[in-house]
């Protein structure tokens, strides 16, 4: 027993660190607005995308276990023309969610020391910060942080979303009319939601690049089995998190009338006001500091993941045999900021506008990495044995059906 313990005890880490950082946008925003405009209704697809997406996810700390390569790897090992397409989507896509998760975590942050009048100062104190952690720690700093100040809001959630059950949902407004799913609206709303549920897919190259990072950190090697089940319990508490802040939105907001602010800090206000109402009011302080945690790891996490990403990249299209250079992850820390603040400041003070275009953009090449991680994983690039079982496997095909035919959907719904 000690000896299994043990040996979970060094592997854990890249589940922890991928439920966190899931649990920041995608479910402080997006999941409980959805169940603030569309109540349980929209729960259906919310399980959908968890489950859908999964092997997507799983196949990265699969391929970097076997393999002790990342995912990235293996794009080029399909064809240099994967890996300048995944560089192409990494660009498109990499200021727009660092400055959506960034725009987010300023407004926990104004809410949290309850100031307004930094402006766009706030998000570059927060981006300094973020820099400076990483660049002099990197993985160690942000795995030992992520565990830390994920705990609290876990419990808060699950605490608030049991006493917000018990006492039931809010009394209805007599003129509350439910909002129409499937118009124009709706669908964008919907995609939006599942571009990020229960994150972008994008982040299944961060996990193997993780995983790789606490094999190095700790000169552990875990077996097959227990990178998939650490992961697993990760994957897990991130998709119950999205249906009890699902549930928050529904049994507080719907039907009440009331909409959720489009400004960051009053948003973050909105949020933690519901869990200080719910669970008490002696409450506040505590939730205010855990949600403002909880986003910036998850900030500190997205721009570990694009740099480590884009430096992978950059050192397989130069060939180079390995390039861990601390002045080139500052570069591109340092540009990512820039880049994220430069789109930030185009929003203004458009909170779900921007985060519904960075987890569309999301959603929308979400079936590309798809096709790419279920090739990589059951074709000829892992051995038999190593494979992942048949129902994962049909599981794989079935979600690259339902991202390509909703993706399709969209466009056709937005341009036809």
């Amino acid at each position: 027993m000690s000896d299994l313990l043990y040996r979970y005890r060094k592997t854990f880490g890249p589940g922890i660190l991928f439920a966190c950082t899931a649990i920041g946008v995608s479910h402080l925003v997006q999941s409980t607005r959805a169940g603030a405009e569309f109540g349980f209704m929209i729960l259906g697809f919310v399980i959908l995308a968890n489950v859908l997406k999964y092997p997507f996810f799983e196949h990265g700390s699969r391929y970097a276990n076997v393999t002790g390569t990342s995912i990235i790897d293996g794009y080029e090992k399909l064809g240099r023309k994967f890996l300048i397409l995944y560089l192409g989507i990494t660009l498109g896509s990499m200021f727009f969610v660092t400055a959506a998760v960034g725009f987010v975590t300023a407004g926990f942050f104004e809410n949290l020391f309850q100031i307004d009048f930094l402006g766009i100062w706030t998000m570059v104190l927060l981006f300094a910060i973020c820099g400076v952690i990483l660049c002099i720690g990197k993985f160690g700093t942000l795995d030992g942080i992520i565990k830390v100040i994920g705990f609290v809001l876990i419990i808060s959630t699950v605490t608030a979303f049991v006493l917000a059950l018990i006492n039931g949902p809010v009394e209805p407004n007599e003129n509350f009319l439910p909002r129409d799913l499937w118009n124009d609206s709706g669908i964008f709303f919907l995609i939006a939601l599942m571009g990020w549920m229960p994150t972008a897919i994008d982040l299944s190259s961060w996990n193997s690049l993780w995983t790789i990072a606490r094999i190095k950190q700790t000169g552990f090697r875990p077996k097959l089995k227990e990178t998939l089940t650490e992961f697993r319990i990760g994957y897990l508490v991130t998709s119950l998190m999205a249906i009890f802040f699902l549930g928050l939105g529904t049994l507080v907001f719907f039907g009440s009338g009331e909409s959720l602010p489009n400004n960051n800090s009053m948003f973050a206000h909105k949020i933690v006001t519901m869990f200080a109402d719910t669970i008490g009011q002696w409450s506040y302080i505590i939730i205010a500091a855990s949600a403002f945690s909880v986003m910036f790891g998850t900030i500190l996490a997205v721009f570990d993941g694009y740099s480590r990403s884009f430096q992978k990249i950059i050192q397989l299209l130069q060939k180079k045999e390995s390039d861990d250079s601390r002045k080139s992850y500052v570069a591109i820390v340092c540009i990512l900021a820039i880049g994220s603040i430069l789109i930030i400041m185009q929003f203004g003070d458009k909170l779900k506008e921007l985060v519904d275009f960075a987890t569309t953009l999301s959603f929308l090449v979400a079936p590309i990495i798809a096709v790419l991680n279920h090739k990589l994983v059951i074709g000829k690039f892992l051995p038999k044995d190593t494979q992942p079982s048949v129902w994962i496997k049909g599981l794989s095909m079935c979600g690259i059906v339902f991202l390509t035919g909703f993706a399709l959907f969209f466009i056709y719904t937005k341009f036809f």
